[in-house]
C-alpha cells in the first residue's frame, strides 16, 4: 500500500508570517505542502504566485510542494513554478487545450505530474493520459475558496479513482482536497485516498502538532 501523506493547503495559513507558520506545520509532522494558485479567471477569488514559493524556499523550506494550478492559461505557469523549487505541479482539465502536452511540460521540467477534478468533471479524461501523470486530485468542494464543506458524494468518486489506478498497477497517487477533517477522513481513507489535502482543519488549529496527531492516529488505525 502507498504511504500515506497529509499535505497542509497554506492557502489557509497566516501569511502574515507564512515562513514561521509552514515551519510549525512542518514541525508538526507535514508530508509536503498543497500550494494553491488562483487567478480570479478560472477560480473566483486571487491567491498567490511563484514568487511566493521562491520565498518559501528561499527561507529554507525543503520539503516537498505541491503546486495546485487553479488558473488558464497554465504553460507559462508550470514553468514558472517549476524553476523556484515546485515538486508537484497539478492542473484542471478544462484550464489547458492540449491535456497530455501541458503534462509532458511539467515533466520535462523534473517535476510529478497531476491532474485535478472538480466535483462535476468525469474521470474520462484519465483514458488517454493517464500514463502521463503521478497523482489524480479530486476536488471534495468546489475550488476557490478554503473553510468548506466535504461534498460526500465525492467518495464513490474516490473509489472510482482508486479502482482505474488499480486496473493500471501504475504507482499512481490518489490526493482528495477539500473540507478534510477528523471526523471524515477514515472514510476518505477507506474509499483509497493516500494523500490528505487539508487547510482550515490544521491551520485554525491552536496546536498542530496535537491536530496532526489525530491525524495520523485516525490513519494508522
Amino acid at each position: 500500500m502507498k504511504r500515506l501523506l497529509i499535505a497542509p493547503s497554506i492557502l489557509s495559513a497566516n501569511f502574515a508570517k507564512l515562513g514561521e507558520d509552514v515551519t510549525n506545520i512542518i514541525s508538526a509532522g507535514a508530508d509536503l505542502l498543497h500550494f494553491d494558485v488562483m487567478d480570479n479567471h478560472y477560480v473566483p477569488n486571487l491567491s498567490m504566485g511563484s514568487m511566493v514559493l521562491q520565498s518559501l524556499r528561499s527561507y529554507g523550506i525543503s520539503i516537498p510542494i505541491d503546486v495546485h494550478l487553479m488558473a488558464k492559461p497554465i504553460d507559462q505557469l508550470i514553468s514558472d513554478f517549476a524553476a523556484v523549487g515546485a515538486t508537484y505541479i497539478s492542473f484542471h482539465p478544462e484550464a489547458t487545450e492540449h491535456i497530455d502536452r501541458s503534462l509532458q511540460l511539467i515533466k520535462e521540467h523534473g517535476c510529478k505530474a497531476g491532474l485535478v477534478f472538480n466535483p462535476s468533471t468525469t474521470l474520462n479524461y484519465l483514458e488517454y493520459v493517464i500514463h502521463n501523470i503521478d497523482v489524480i486530485v479530486l476536488m471534495s468542494v468546489n475550488p476557490g475558496f478554503s473553510g468548506q464543506l466535504f461534498i460526500p458524494v465525492i467518495l464513490n468518486k474516490i473509489r472510482q479513482a482508486r479502482k482505474l489506478i488499480d486496473d493500471t498497477n501504475r504507482n499512481i497517487d490518489l490526493a482528495v482536497d477539500g473540507g478534510i477533517n477528523v471526523n471524515n477522513i477514515r472514510s476518505i481513507l477507506k474509499a483509497g485516498a493516500n494523500i490528505f489535502i487539508v487547510g482550515s482543519a490544521i491551520f485554525e488549529s491552536s496546536n498542530y502538532c496535537e491536530v496532526m496527531h489525530v491525524f495520523r492516529s485516525i490513519l494508522s488505525d
